[in-house]
């Protein structure tokens, strides 16, 4: 027996790399969305803030994103890789859609207050 694993075992794992992409890219990018768009679920002072587009339209679009992006970017990214490069890829094209993100989505904030005198 040789030490380099069949075709079938590399493929499992290259699926399992995958799978674990996309939950991560689930979760960062829930944790990342949900705390921007707080204010805008909350409603701020009597409800007032409360934004029915970022509720129904940009989160879920948002978190759809993050869904999608990691382990389509990691299967395209196997394909001509090594799956090490792939993977380093997949982080870093990933980081730069949550950072892309972080600079053109701004949904509704608390206004800042003025200090006191």
């Amino acid at each position: 027996m040789s030490g380099k694993p069949s075709q079938g075992a590399q493929d499992r794992t290259e699926s399992a790399v995958g799978c674990l992409f996309t939950a991560v890219g689930a979760a960062v990018t829930g944790v990342f969305a949900l705390s921007r768009a707080a204010y805008t679920l909350e409603g701020g002072f009597e409800g007032q803030a409360r934004d029915w587009g970022v509720i129904l339209v940009e989160l879920p679009l948002v978190l759809l994103g993050g869904l999608l992006v990691p382990p389509l970017i990691w299967a395209a990214a196997t394909r001509g890789l090594r799956p090490w490069a792939a993977a380093l890829v997949c982080l870093l094209v990933s980081g730069l859609a949550l950072w892309g993100l972080a600079s053109w989505w701004h949904p509704p904030r608390p206004p800042a207050h003025e200090p006191a005198l």
